[in-house]
């Protein structure tokens, strides 16, 4: 009898549990779960090379850095680990990319299960999506575009590094881990200790891993919005409706913008620059200068020394990881949009009107104050953070600044993973400092508040008070 007990007792449980979980709780918890069962399994010995001691803060460390698509590592990925811990590696940051419930949707969806609204609700808060409707579509949609880009990148690798001389087998999980590590903004590579610096004059993987970078930063919408439009233009049927909308076109605006700034302020601001582009060919410190700028996007991987960049470039870069790349996508940072609306709404000031009209669209209030309150908390996140390591790293082996500080904390937080060297010398408060700041960065500082708040209160709303204005500027 007692055993029939359990046995209808645990499922009225386990769902009596779900419906007190909000979506964003659901989110939080569900990227704890992987990043422990991550750090559980790089801590085993068959997950280490030979010879190799690893302590179990950074196995932990190694698992929130591939978890939240980050690349920040304390130990050399490609020495370090054995295959199966590089394959473990490799999971985590697909995981970690797409998310545990759009991948668990995916399987859900395949075998004729049927998705709940509760399910819906966290897959419409995992892709910060603003309509409900359609959620289970998008799932299929995003992950059967990631892979067919992730193959399509891992082949067109795999033959890149075989021309390099890289043996097959080598080659083709080179390929493999490269492209799911460049689509998902992870930064993690299994070359050595210098990134893709030893490819750097290699135009073909330049060129691959950059647009990889772009498309799995640029979000998910956009790619759904591009792809209708196309077909809509293919068909001939492109009237209004069939526009982009304004989302796409801020994420898009943004995008090219940065980039093209960032090409232009790093080929001007390192171009006799000896340690980083100083001493190359015209054509390679654009080259390199483009790539910095494309993996500033939270992407991670380096073409030129980042210890090696001036005091205004790491500033400039801090800035750039700062921002990220766009919502809805495998990139972190305040992102794109968040930028654009706060832009937006500084020149309607400036032009003196009382809407933030964009495009013949008008934004609302509530957007704007959402923009503002994730850029206000990353930017306490982001002081915090550099206040922390300045007393904690204070005694540090490594040859550090201020600037190198900030670099890091905005590299962790914009979860891009670039570093100018000191992540493997840093204490261990240092450590958990850096992978709360991963944490939040790859589930945003709303997202966390809510799922530990349990959710957001409306009841002010109903009540109306008289309206005040105060002194400012």
């Amino acid at each position: 009898m007692a055993k029939i007990k359990i046995e209808l007792s645990t499922p009225f449980l386990v769902k009596k549990l779900q419906k007190k979980l909000s979506p964003a709780q659901i989110i939080t918890l569900s990227f704890l779960l992987i990043i422990i069962i991550g750090g559980v399994l790089l801590s085993l010995p068959v997950s280490r090379a030979q010879n190799i001691n690893i302590s179990v803060l950074d196995a932990f460390f190694t698992s929130v850095s591939a978890v939240c698509v980050t690349g920040l590592v304390t130990l050399t990925t490609a020495t370090t680990w054995s295959i199966f811990g590089k394959i473990v590696i490799l999971i985590l940051i697909q995981i970690g990319g797409l998310s545990l419930i759009s991948i668990f949707t995916f399987f859900m969806v395949n075998i004729g299960k049927k998705i709940s609204l509760k399910s819906r609700l966290a897959i419409q808060a995992a892709f910060n999506n603003l309509s409900l409707g359609g959620m289970v579509r998008m799932v299929m949609f995003v992950i059967k575009g990631t892979l067919i880009c992730e193959l399509i990148g891992a082949l067109f690798l795999f033959f890149s590094f075989l021309h390099k001389g890289v043996i097959w087998y080598n080659a083709l999980f080179y390929g493999i881990f490269h492209s799911v590590s460049a689509f998902c903004n992870a930064g993690f590579d299994i070359l050595g200790e210098k990134s893709l610096i030893p490819y750097a004059g290699n135009v073909y993987i330049n060129i691959v891993v950059m647009t990889l970078i772009i498309i799995g930063g640029i979000g998910f919408a956009v790619w759904r919005d591009l792809l209708d439009r196309i077909r809509y233009w293919f068909s001939r049927q492109y009237n209004k409706r069939s526009r982009f909308s304004l989302h796409t076109k801020l994420a898009l605006i943004m995008t090219v913008t940065l980039l093209i700034l960032g090409t232009v302020f790093f080929l001007s601001f390192e171009y006799n620059n000896p340690q980083t582009i100083g001493n190359l060919p015209f054509f390679q410190k654009v080259l390199r200068s483009l790539f910095q700028s494309v993996t500033l996007r939270t992407a991670g991987f380096a073409t030129i020394p980042q210890d090696g960049l001036t005091g205004v470039s790491k500033l400039f870069s801090s800035l750039y990881m700062f921002i990220g790349g766009s919502p809805g996508g495998t990139a972190g940072g305040i992102k794109t949009v968040t930028l654009a609306i706060i832009l937006c709404s500084v020149w309607s000031i400036i032009k003196g009107r009382k809407k933030i009209v964009v495009f013949e669209r008008t934004l609302s209030v509530l957007t704007l104050q959402k923009s503002l309150t994730i850029t206000v908390l990353m930017l306490l996140m982001l002081f915090a953070g550099t206040a922390i390591l300045s007393i904690t790293e204070n005694h540090s082996i490594f040859t550090h600044d201020i600037s190198d500080l900030l670099f890091e904390v905005s590299s962790a937080l914009g979860t891009v993973g670039l570093s100018t060297g000191i992540t493997p010398f840093l204490s261990e408060i240092g450590k958990f400092v850096l992978m709360l700041c991963m944490f939040v960065g790859r589930i945003g500082p709303i997202t966390l508040i809510i799922s530990l708040s349990n959710g957001l209160r409306n009841g002010d709303d109903v009540i109306q008070y008289a309206e005040e204005d105060v002194m400012i500027g």
